[in-house]
């Protein structure tokens, strides 16, 4: 008798504790939910008037089905799909309107006052195009970094950017029980927000004028969510980063003045027709006291404007890359200045990397000199020519819209360009620029 009695209370034990257990995890899910609810709620927004929109000949539908069927396999963005925001029909005009805009011609880029008139669209459609290339060879951070011997291009690109974080999260102050809400400028797919508001214990909200771009921020941020349910049930979702993501014009920032503790941007502000400008923006939109880091792309004082070569590979860049037009450094830091910033430091990293910059576009040591070096096969030019290949194959066979492989051109372009402004110094993309609104 005393036997079943102790059977029937381990038995009511065990129900009590699953019952427990799983009001634990929907009480943690609920609360996750409150919280991302919670970025959206403090993003004070306004009524961008004069924005550009520049989605161009994209459509909701292509983007849709692009994002949801995009696979790291292909650089395509998948089979008999068209690129970005595009439908398969498009693709080809978008690629020859964009190289439009970077008409070259006797030394002169004959194009550039309308490339920053409509920068929006000619931004617009380098990333409809180039993005799903960017997604297959990079993952979803798409910049360099500062890189130490010995360090893999992924450990290299973290830690690129908690050290940009470092400098704008130290001085963070905020009330009791809140997170302090942090702006990525230009944001790209998201990796950089998640990263950083996982490591840094922020809110991060990413803006990018790219609605293909957005989606798959929004995509890939909700399937790591899905993943990391197990880890949420045992850790506050605040663990795990919160971010949420907008479609907006970084000219004409949809907020509020002063929404933001902080801000940031990574190798995005180079796409703004005017520095000043977008650094303006970026003043406005962040509480006084507040800082701003950027990692900027300039010509350093190694560029020589007269020199024909030079003029080459700058055109080959902002092709490659969806530039108006490549600033200097000491633009950069005026232009900073001019928009009311308070300079609080300024440095060109690439002078201090141990391994070049351009490593992952062009290996220095050979291909199979270390696992590091082959980690970068794909970005690379060896890797860029398989991938053009691929892209001819899958074009010819129709399982890829028509202008894929001129797509990839214009990208095998923009590297070449990287590279031969690397090898004399005359270029970096990560020009430090940090600032601190004034306090009054």
């Amino acid at each position: 008798k005393r036997g079943r009695e102790e059977k029937r209370i381990a038995c009511w034990t065990r129900s009590a504790i699953n019952m427990a257990t799983k009001t634990k995890k929907k009480a943690t899910k609920k609360s996750g939910a409150k919280k991302a609810a919670s970025v959206k709620s403090k993003i004070k927004k306004k009524t961008a008037k004069g924005s550009q929109k520049g989605d161009g000949l994209g459509s909701v539908n292509a983007r849709a089905k692009n994002a949801k069927w995009f696979t790291s396999i292909l650089p395509t963005g998948g089979l008999s799909l068209g690129l970005g925001s595009l439908a398969k029909s498009k693709v080809k005009k978008s690629v020859l309107d964009y190289e439009e805009y970077h008409k070259f011609e006797n030394g002169k880029a004959v194009n550039q006052s309308k490339a920053k008139g409509k920068y929006a669209d000619m931004v617009n459609k380098y990333y409809d195009l180039a993005t799903s290339f960017y997604e297959y060879a990079w993952g979803d951070c798409f910049h360099f970094a500062h890189r130490l011997k010995g360090e893999t291009l992924r450990e290299s690109i973290k830690r690129h950017e908690h050290f940009l974080a470092s400098k704008f999260t130290k001085n963070l102050k905020t009330k009791k029980g809140e997170r302090p809400l942090v702006l990525d400028v230009g944001c790209g797919i998201g990796g950089p927000a998640r990263e950083i508001s996982s490591f840094c214990g922020v809110d991060v909200v990413g803006l990018n004028n790219n609605a293909y771009q957005v989606e798959r921020a929004k995509t890939i941020t909700t399937a790591k969510r899905e993943a990391a349910k197990a880890a949420i049930a045992g850790a506050p979702s605040t663990v795990l980063g919160n971010c949420d993501f907008v479609k907006g014009d970084f000219m004409k920032m949809p907020f509020e003045d002063n929404s933001f503790d902080a801000a940031y941007a990574i190798e995005a502000t180079c796409h703004a027709p005017k520095a000043v400008d977008i650094y303006k923006e970026m003043l406005r939109v962040v509480k006084p006291g507040g800082y701003v880091a950027i990692y900027e792309w300039c010509l350093t004082d190694k560029y020589d404007p007269k020199n024909e070569a030079h003029k080459v590979f700058k055109n080959q860049i902002e092709v490659g890359n969806g530039l108006p037009d490549i600033r200097t450094t000491k633009e950069c830091k005026q232009a900073m200045i001019k928009a009311g910033f308070q300079m609080v430091e300024d440095i060109d990293l690439a002078d201090c990397s141990p391994v070049p910059w351009y490593e992952p576009l062009y290996p220095t040591q050979g291909y199979f000199s270390s696992i590091e070096a082959l980690s970068s096969l794909k970005s690379s030019p060896v890797g860029a020519k398989v991938t053009h290949g691929l892209c001819w194959v899958l074009e010819t066979m129709r399982l890829a819209p028509k202008g894929t492989t001129r797509v990839s051109s214009v990208l095998q372009k923009g590297a070449i360009g990287l590279i031969e402004s690397g090898k004399v110094n005359a270029f970096t993309p990560m020009y430090l620029l940090v600032g601190r609104k004034p306090s009054k």
